[in-house]
C-alpha cells in the first residue's frame, strides 16, 4: 500500500481535517476517561445499551465542529438533530460497537462524516483500543492511519465467492436475530468462513484493508455506516442497499465488485 503522513492527507480536505480532530478528541476521552462504574441504559430492549460515555462523546463532537463551522447541521445516534444553514450535515455515531465497549473488547470506534448537499464526502473512524483510524476523501482516497503514517487502501483482492471472508451482525430483537441466523445458515456453506465483530465501523474499515472480503447487515442506520462507506468506497469496494440501490436501515452490502452481485443476489433471494 502506498504511504503518506497523516497532515498531507488532512491537507487535502478541510471537512476531512475538522472531522479528524473532533473523532480524535472523542476517542480519547472515551478510551482514557472510561469511569470503573459507567452507568448503562438501555434503548429499543435490554441488550441495546447505551452509557454516559456515548453521549458525552457525541456532544464532545459536536462542540468541536459547531465551534468551527456554526452554521453545518448534525445527526447523531444519541440525539443530535439539525438540519443547519450551510449544506454541510455532520453525521455521528460516537461509540459504535457499545457492547464490545462495555466488555472490555477492544471492537469499537468513533465514525464522523460530512455529507455536502446531500452527497457523503468524508469519513474518518478512529479505534482508538487498535491504535488504528482511517479517513476516506470522496474522489481521493481511503488511507489507514497509525502513529502518523498513512497507508493507502485498496480492498480485497479475492475474487470467487466460495473463498470470501464474508463479515455480519445481528440485530437486538430477538425475531430479527431469528430471520438473520436463518439467512446466515444459508449464506454460510458457500463461503470460507464468517465474522461477527459487533461494530459496523469495524466490519466497514476492515473490509477497506481487506481484513475481510464482504460485508452485510440488515437493521443498521445511516450513522452506524456513513463514514465507513465513504472509506470502503474510496477502497475500491461497491457499498448498496439490497437492490444496488443507496443503503439504508433495510439492508447495507458492502464487497469488491467481483463478489458484490453474487452476494446481493443470494442475500435478496433469502433475506
Amino acid at each position: 500500500m502506498p504511504s503518506t503522513t497523516l497532515s498531507e492527507v488532512l491537507r487535502i480536505d478541510d471537512f476531512a481535517a475538522i472531522g479528524w480532530d473532533a473523532a480524535t478528541l472523542a476517542g480519547d476521552f472515551l478510551l482514557n476517561e472510561r469511569p470503573a462504574d459507567l452507568r448503562v441504559d438501555f434503548k429499543s430492549s435490554r441488550t441495546d445499551p447505551v452509557t454516559e460515555m456515548d453521549r458525552a462523546a457525541e456532544q464532545m463532537v459536536v462542540g468541536h465542529i459547531r465551534a468551527v463551522r456554526p452554521d453545518d447541521g448534525f445527526l447523531g445516534e444519541e440525539g443530535a438533530n439539525d438540519p443547519g444553514r450551510s449544506g454541510v450535515r455532520w453525521i455521528i455515531d460516537p461509540l459504535d460497537g457499545t457492547v464490545n465497549y462495555l466488555y472490555g473488547l477492544p471492537l469499537w470506534g468513533v465514525s464522523v462524516a460530512a455529507e455536502v448537499d446531500g452527497v457523503l464526502h468524508a469519513g474518518i473512524v478512529i479505534t482508538p483500543a487498535q491504535d488504528e483510524a482511517f479517513v476516506g476523501i470522496r474522489g481521493v482516497g481511503s488511507w489507514r492511519v497509525r502513529g502518523g503514517q498513512a497507508d493507502r487502501l485498496t480492498g480485497s483482492a479475492v475474487n470467487e465467492f466460495e473463498l470470501a471472508m464474508v463479515s455480519t451482525g445481528f440485530g437486538y430483537d430477538a425475531d430479527r436475530r431469528r430471520a438473520q441466523a436463518e439467512v446466515l445458515a444459508t449464506l454460510a456453506p458457500r463461503i470460507r468462513d464468517v465474522r461477527r465483530f459487533g461494530s459496523c465501523v469495524i466490519d466497514l474499515t476492515w473490509l477497506a484493508m481487506g481484513r475481510v472480503d464482504a460485508y452485510y447487515e440488515r437493521g443498521v442506520n445511516l450513522w452506524d455506516f456513513a463514514a465507513g462507506a465513504v472509506i470502503a468506497r474510496e477502497a475500491g469496494i461497491l457499498v448498496t442497499g439490497l437492490h444496488g440501490d443507496e443503503p439504508t436501515h433495510d439492508m447495507i452490502v458492502a464487497a469488491p465488485p467481483a463478489l458484490h452481485g453474487e452476494l446481493r443476489h443470494l442475500l435478496a433471494t433469502t433475506a
